[in-house]
């Protein structure tokens, strides 16, 4: 069967090229493993940084779905910095969700299967004065390669997508947005077109030895949608990084958000774990 007919097997060969993209990129960074935990903490917290890195993040959605059960989404999203010149640099971002769907009885489910995949590549001038605020700039692009209908649209998309942050002292805050809009598509209720919106503000606090406060919540909006269009989620996360063997940086993160306003059948709060190999 042809690649591009079967969406899910696409996923697995992007993912593996992924995979493979720090091992060439890092030939052009300098180590990490001699960094301190602190350094490390403040670094991994910026999402546009000059560090490789494979953030594994598991979101348990609970009270989801019209019997109120648990999805869960489990996201592989390689962060991938390459320097074009001395002035310029970009750092690609990858989302691949494997996602699990609570029963949608007597409605059609999919138990499992992968999503669409989303990809940023982000544009940023390398000097950055001291204490200042680093902007980056892009384009983002969704790839459909949801294994189901009831997974994503079939539809590719692209859109906007820009961030902000300042590392000032212990702290590390800023904001990364974008929209996507679909190329064409169906409409209605179970048509394939769509424009969604994403924002999440981020604010962390470093502590010593690794250890970290902060807040992402994932604010997102469903243009399209007929009804309630927004998810606004409150909460925070704990954070430490950590060498694994003395040498192998990993951040380690536990969070909780509850979904202050939240469209009909979307999730009521959700369990946020993560782990971040840094390379």
């Amino acid at each position: 069967m042809p690649l591009f007919r079967n969406p899910g097997l696409a996923a697995l060969a992007i993912a593996a090229l992924l995979a493979a993209a720090p091992a060439q990129a890092q030939q052009a960074s300098p180590p990490v493993a001699a960094q301190s935990v602190g350094e490390l903490a403040r670094k991994v917290q910026n999402p546009i940084g000059d560090l490789v890195m494979l953030p594994v993040q598991n979101n348990a959605n609970f009270d989801a779905g019209p019997h109120r059960g648990t999805q869960n989404s489990l996201n592989l999203e390689p962060i991938v910095p390459f320097v074009l010149n001395d002035d310029w640099s970009v750092v690609t971002r990858t989302v691949l969700p494997l996602l699990w769907q609570p029963s949608a009885r007597p409605a059609r489910s999919v138990p499992f299967g992968t999503g669409p995949i989303t990809f940023s590549a982000f544009l940023s001038p390398r000097n950055t004065p001291a204490g200042g605020w680093t902007w980056r700039v892009g384009p983002v692009l969704q790839i459909p390669a949801a294994s189901n209908a009831a997974l994503g649209s079939n539809v590719w998309g692209a859109g906007p997508s820009a961030v902000v942050v300042r590392m000032q002292g212990p702290w590390v805050y800023g904001g990364l947005f974008n929209n996507v809009f679909s190329f064409g598509g169906t409409s209605g209720r179970s048509g394939t077109r769509y424009s969604t919106f994403l924002l999440q503000p981020f604010m962390h606090y470093n502590f010593a030895e690794g250890w970290s406060v902060g807040t992402v919540p994932m604010i997102t909006a469903n243009w399209l949608a007929g009804g309630e269009k927004w998810t606004l989620p409150l909460g925070g996360h704990i954070a430490r990084v950590v060498k694994l063997g003395g040498m192998l940086p990993v951040n380690l993160l536990l969070g909780a958000y509850y979904n202050v306003l939240r469209p009909q059948y979307a999730a009521t709060w959700q369990l946020r774990t993560q782990v971040t190999l840094i390379f």
